[in-house]
């Protein structure tokens, strides 16, 4: 009954807010306490007792008395943090106060003429003669710092959020500003030894204050997409200063918090059935403040440093304490410790288990893959780490699950793009192609063709359904796929016929005539395509007779790519077939065959799926840049040799022929979905209005084709096969494949030709990508209470699929 009760009074004191027109003063204490005094409300109960309108209708009508409001709470919030809430009823106010302002928060944030009230320093200053109550305002702190510090305090608040060291009754109330939180780190694992007991209330608690926090950074979905790298959320700026004493135990905290935990339900089945899991809600608020926090460029503030100043900043690292500690990380079991963690996490919605719905499946896999990007990004040496053993296939198996299964469903093309850019960072590595030789063994019930192979089998087929079977909004992406394969191809020693095949059916979707001249960039996948075989063929040879007999087989497809016509009947013949058959790329003849035992098709979003817009990304020449590998294996880049870029030449420009020299050089313009879908490979006529292929066009690259190593191994090598079948009167491919195995071509080929890795390569284009991302995904999981939902923002739209 009590709480019905409460209820009734909360709602009460919202009416009597929104319909005073007169300020009621701050001092009013008995009518600011009605919000967080004697209620015990839950999240969930504020967000609907407090109605978008009202709130909107009390900041427009009322103004004072929501700065009020505001300022009260945050008020209430520091008290705490200074008493160290030794009180049972102490602890509800916290949590009162941190709903309501969970609830305000963004609709503060959508107004722009009020997103700087917070950063005031009187509070409601001028507003209803509230700024004569701060008599001494010299030393008062923005109502944001206040706001931030107190939340930092509370999360390290013995009794309340973490386990007190102290015997005896609540009068021994530990100082909380002597409190060292080093000693109070939430969990083992990184820089941190000991476990604490499991606490749900803790738990409880310390996920509502994170909600909080992830309310206040998230003033960043409310600004545009700009291209301006350097802004910076001043609410992130601030909490990861060395203002905040917290920031190194809550930074270890959080990613311990993250990577201790195992989902299974501590090994019993149906255990998460019984009883909830309060450390999922805090894992996931975990990662998601992880990953906002650790933002780029915050070693460099609005000025321009100057060369001293750049020094002293080089060997004191990024101001941004979080990115700091992250990039510091150096010890080979803190690298273990998190790199099993993410493994163990990104491969939880994948274990199959003989008893249905037995274990817990997560849903935060997008969270934890920004926070592995980031990991990398940041720290090279935890890159270096993860690819130094086939630890690495612990990443690279789930990604591909997530890619295949994400392939049909345009509310994912998010995650099917920071899928992709991990494996692009992984492929500027050598030993990243190394580690795929590995046999892939496992059975992950995938979607995909059954092959007996290697992780490098697994993911050319994966790569081939995606291109094959993906919906259309995946296009700006094939380049990057291919990137990949080449990137790797060196060190492929053996692939399968089923993979081969795969690679061959991608040559020949994308050679036809009309695909060709269809698009200015479509050409480049059929480089990509020749540079992965050429690489195979002249490094890896060997193992590879499966490919070659593949090649050999297609080898009409070599054949027509080097008589490409280029006069402009025949262009304008192929670009009227185009019309006839509007498919992007042809998805019969690819031998299908039957799919993994257990696996589900890839399936569109259902409808009425929200989905957050993207900008669009950088082409993939603004991706990456070239690195040549040395003879001693080291990478040395390759400078750029561009002309000028004038439109009479751009296409014939000296940038190599998998440059996009078309409209994508202003990497600062960001396109919207809608745009980027009209780029590459639109409808017939749409490409007809945008996009005339001349016959210098053609010749300008057709004369760049890489086809001298693949016409030579087809003219040493058919003429042999030929003779072997009519000789012995073969028809068994089983025994050519042994001649195949057995020949060599030493000798006989060109000189091999240095091999090129195109490294991925951050730039304002990328960062501005991810943050979209990123604030996208932490809208569209935070429902429960939706804590954005229907407010103005503006980074992206939020689209009903």
């Amino acid at each position: 009954m009590g709480n019905t009760d409460s209820k009734l009074k909360f709602r009460k004191a919202v009416i009597q807010l929104t319909t005073k027109t007169q300020p009621v003063e701050a001092t009013d204490d008995a009518f600011w306490d009605q919000f967080w005094a004697d209620t015990s409300t839950t999240v969930q109960d504020v967000f609907a007792l407090v109605p978008a309108a009202e709130i909107r209708a009390v900041r427009e009508e009322s103004p004072s008395n929501l700065a009020t409001l505001c300022y009260k709470a945050v008020e209430k919030l520091v008290q705490a943090a200074e008493s160290g809430c030794p009180s049972e009823r102490e602890k509800q106010v916290v949590l009162n106060c941190t709903r309501i302002l969970t609830r305000i928060l963004p609709y503060i944030f959508e107004d722009q003429d009020w997103r700087g009230f917070f950063w005031s320093t009187v509070p409601g200053a001028g507003r209803a003669g509230m700024d004569e109550m701060d008599e001494d305002d010299e030393g008062a702190r923005p109502l944001a710092e206040s706001l931030l510090l107190a939340i930092a305090d509370l999360l390290f608040c013995p009794d309340f959020t973490v386990q007190s060291h102290k015997r005896g009754g609540p009068d021994s109330a530990e100082d909380m500003q002597s409190l060292d939180s080093c000693e109070y780190i939430w969990e083992a694992g990184v820089g941190f030894a000991q476990s604490p007991p499991l606490n749900y209330i803790h738990d409880l608690n310390r996920t509502e204050l994170l909600r909080l926090l992830l309310t206040c950074f998230s003033e960043a979905m409310y600004l545009p997409p700009s291209s301006d790298g350097n802004i910076l959320n001043p609410w992130v700026t601030f909490f990861c200063s060395t203002e905040n004493r917290h920031a190194l135990p809550l930074f270890t905290s959080l990613i311990n918090v993250v990577c201790a935990y195992d989902p299974v339900g501590y090994g019993i089945p149906y255990n998460h059935l019984l009883f909830s899991d309060y450390r999922e809600q805090l894992v996931e608020q975990a990662v998601q403040i992880l990953i906002v926090t650790l933002e780029h460029e915050g070693s460099q503030p609005h000025r321009a440093p100057s060369p001293s100043s750049m020094d002293e900043q080089d060997s004191a690292g990024p101001d941004n304490l979080f990115v700091n500690y992250l990039s510091r990380i150096h010890r080979e079991e803190d690298y273990d410790f998190v790199l099993k963690g993410l493994a163990r996490l990104l491969t939880n919605p994948l274990t199959q288990t003989y008893l249905p719905n037995s274990t817990k499946k997560i849903q935060f896999h997008q969270e934890l893959l920004v926070l592995f990007w980031k990991l990398c990004d940041f720290n090279k040496k935890f890159l270096f780490f993860v690819l130094k053993s086939s630890d690495v296939l612990d990443i690279l198996v789930p990604i591909l699950y997530y890619l295949n299964d994400a392939r049909a469903d345009q509310s994912r093309v998010g995650l099917m793009h920071i899928g992709v850019f991990i494996l692009l960072l992984l492929s500027g590595e050598r030993n990243f192609g190394v580690r795929l030789n590995k046999p892939y063994s496992l059975h992950v019930p995938m979607d995909i063709p059954v092959f007996t192979g290697t992780h490098a089998d697994l993911l050319i087929v994966v790569f081939h359904k995606i291109i094959t079977s993906g919906h259309q909004r995946l296009q700006p992406l094939y380049d990057c796929l291919l990137t990949i394969v080449v990137n790797v191809s060196p060190y492929l020693k053996s692939l399968s016929m089923v993979a081969a095949n795969k690679l061959l059916h991608l040559l020949e979707a994308f050679s036809t005539n009309w695909f060709l001249f269809s698009a200015a960039q479509n050409h480049h996948l059929v480089f990509f395509l020749l540079e992965a075989f050429n690489n195979i063929i002249q490094y890896q040879f060997d193992g590879n007779c499966n490919l070659v007999y593949a090649i050999i087989r297609k080898r009409s497809v070599f054949h027509q790519l080097a008589n490409l016509p280029t006069d402009p009947a025949s262009i304008q013949k192929a670009l009227q077939r185009k019309k006839k058959s509007p498919d992007g790329i042809s998805r019969t003849n690819s031998q299908e065959t039957v799919s993994m035992e257990g696996s589900r098709p890839a399936v569109p979003a259902e409808p009425g799926t929200l989905k957050a817009s993207l900008v669009a990304m950088p082409g993939i020449d603004k991706l990456t840049e070239k690195s040549q590998v040395s003879e001693d294996g080291t990478m040395v880049a390759v400078p750029q040799t561009e002309t000028p870029r004038s439109p009479e030449h751009s296409s014939v420009a000296g940038a190599s022929d998998t440059e996009s020299n078309s409209g994508r050089d202003n990497e600062d313009v960001f396109y919207t979905e809608a745009e980027m879908a009209r780029r590459r490979l639109s409808s017939a006529s749409s490409a007809a209005t945008y996009w005339n292929p001349t016959p210098e066009w053609v010749l300008s690259w057709k004369s760049k084709l890489p086809l001298q190593t693949i016409m030579r191994l087809l003219q040493v090598l058919v003429p042999q096969v030929e003779k072997i079948c009519i000789d012995k009167g073969l028809t068994d491919e089983s025994e050519i494949l042994k001649f195949l195995q057995h020949g060599t071509l030493v000798g006989l080929l060109p000189v091999p030709h240095p091999i090129l890795i195109r490294k991925y390569q951050a730039n304002s284009g990328t960062a501005m990508w991810f943050r979209t991302y990123m604030w996208g995904v932490v809208y569209l999981r935070n429902v429960d209470p939706p804590i954005w939902y229907d407010t103005d923002v503006r980074l992206f739209e939020i689209q009903r699929m």
